[in-house]
């Protein structure tokens, strides 16, 4: 969605060539085309920009720089080209949460990459995730991600934007973005240090969805990816129960 409660996501420039640390530029104005200044923070930030190809490669969570006319700035990676969307992800200062978006054309050849299959398990630099969970369309889903590393559970993970890990999910067909809310927050006396990660999340439709997990260990924050599908909503077991009264 490029406009939102009156605010709309404007790019500097919606070209780019291919290359590592590319600065982009861009401003979030208000229905009367004047810069937003003041943000309120969320998970640590006061804005989330997430960068992915059109195919679903190329993923990035970064955190802009605000100057004082309103205007953010932040170095990403277009590796390869083709059509990349970038996310905003904020809340207004006393406003309620936006997620505006907009897309980046990236000159060159576009080879895009198929959607990995659906699985339960990915690793990213030695370190083993896996997803238990089940998503149908229009249902809150819960989902557990575990991590481990060298066959061990990681119990010592440490918190990365407030909490144990920061998911990000979205839908394959149009890269709509889903929020996504941890379950607990670190430093509650209640919510464990890994290995398990709970997220909640409601897929609005039968679809595949990509999501990437971002988890901090041994001071680096890596992404783990996976594609999960959502089913069309079953009907509550309840309503099947009655059938199986024996006498």
């Amino acid at each position: 969605m490029f406009s939102e409660n009156g605010y709309t996501l404007e790019l500097a420039t919606s070209e780019a060539a291919v290359g590592s640390r590319v600065p982009l530029q861009f401003r979030i104005v208000d229905a009367t085309g004047s810069p937003l200044i003041r943000y309120t923070d969320t998970h640590d930030k006061q804005l989330h920009l997430i960068v992915v190809g059109r195919d679903l490669t190329g993923f990035q969570h970064v955190h802009p720089e605000l100057d004082a006319s309103g205007t953010w700035y932040v170095p990403v990676d277009f590796a390869h080209a083709g059509e990349y969307r970038v996310f905003a992800d904020f809340t207004p200062d006393g406003g309620d949460g936006i997620t505006l978006s907009a897309d980046v054309h990236v000159s060159g050849a576009y080879d895009p990459r198929p959607l990995p299959a659906a699985a339960a398990t990915t690793t990213v630099d030695g370190y083993i995730v896996s997803l238990d969970g089940a998503a149908h369309a229009g249902q809150t889903s819960k989902l557990t991600l575990s991590v481990s590393r060298g066959g061990h559970p990681v119990t010592d993970l440490q918190p990365y934007l407030a909490a144990y890990g920061h998911l990000v999910a979205l839908r394959a067909s149009d890269l709509a973005y889903l929020h996504v809310h941890p379950d607990g927050h670190p430093g509650d006396g209640v919510t464990p240090a890994g290995p398990a990660i709970t997220f909640y999340a409601t897929m609005p439709s039968a679809d595949d969805y990509r999501l990437f997990l971002d988890f901090k260990h041994d001071g680096v924050v890596r992404t783990a990816e996976f594609t999960l599908t959502a089913d069309n909503a079953t009907a509550p077991v309840s309503e099947h129960a009655h059938a199986h009264h024996g006498h």
